[in-house]
């Protein structure tokens, strides 16, 4: 079986994914980032999302993107609330954390080589995520090129290395209707910008409005967990 190295962030988007992955036959090593983001509630999900898929090689990382600051997801700055989509894709919002995938990325091709695997999956949403430039296919096909120059196994006699971009132009209803067909439970996911210790979703940020509008445009039930009880209902 074929190895590849999976980000996981323990949000919706990463976890269909995994259960894409897995689907196609490959053995995973799911890579996951504690990377100074304003909650831990997400690398909790990532880990319960591991253990779910019966994955044996989740690796954790620590790394503090705060000393960068620039996002609302790291720094003192506020977290947009109640926006449209057309507000939401006005420009790069502030919650686009600076260099995050390239950094990701670049720690993934590092596992990449260790473990032997030529195969790495990004959850990467050109659609719901139209304003954060590294999300783009561009983007992701630059950074293979760039892998390919840049490996030892890649420059010799090894396969080439493949970014996987399985989600990357599918609305967020697809994705969902994805996943219930893999088995995902979303109810123990996590993608709210400010989710409390509980991993509780507060309901107003970009996240939790992308996510609640897909399953509501696929007639899926919400199984997202909310501060509010009575947004579940929405």
């Amino acid at each position: 079986m074929s190895k590849a190295i999976v980000l996981l962030s323990g949000g919706l988007d990463s976890t269909t994914m995994l259960a894409i992955a897995k689907s196609q036959g490959f053995t995973i090593s799911a890579l996951t980032f504690a990377y100074g983001q304003r909650h831990q509630s997400e690398v909790e999900s990532a880990r319960r999302t591991a253990k779910a898929f019966n994955v044996q090689d989740h690796t954790v990382i620590d790394i503090d993107l705060r000393a960068f600051g620039g996002s609302a997801l790291t720094d003192m700055i506020d977290v947009p609330k109640d926006r449209t989509l057309d507000e939401m894709t006005a420009a790069i919002p502030i919650t686009y954390v600076p260099a995050r995938n390239t950094i990701f990325l670049s720690y993934a091709l590092a596992i990449a080589e260790v473990r032997e695997a030529f195969d790495i999956f990004i959850g990467v949403n050109s659609l719901d995520y139209a304003g954060y430039p590294d999300c783009r296919p561009e983007y992701v096909s630059a950074f293979q090129a760039m892998a390919n120059l840049a490996t030892a196994q890649a420059v010799g006699s090894g396969p080439q290395l493949n970014i996987h971009t399985p989600l990357i132009h599918k609305p967020k209803a697809e994705i969902i209707q994805a996943g219930i067909e893999l088995g995902v439970d979303y109810s123990t996911t996590v993608s709210c910008y400010e989710a409390n210790g509980d991993g509780r979703a507060c309901g107003h940020c970009d996240a939790c409005i992308l996510r609640r509008q897909g399953f509501q445009q696929c007639g899926q039930e919400d199984p997202t967990r909310y501060v509010d009880h009575e947004m579940a209902g929405i």
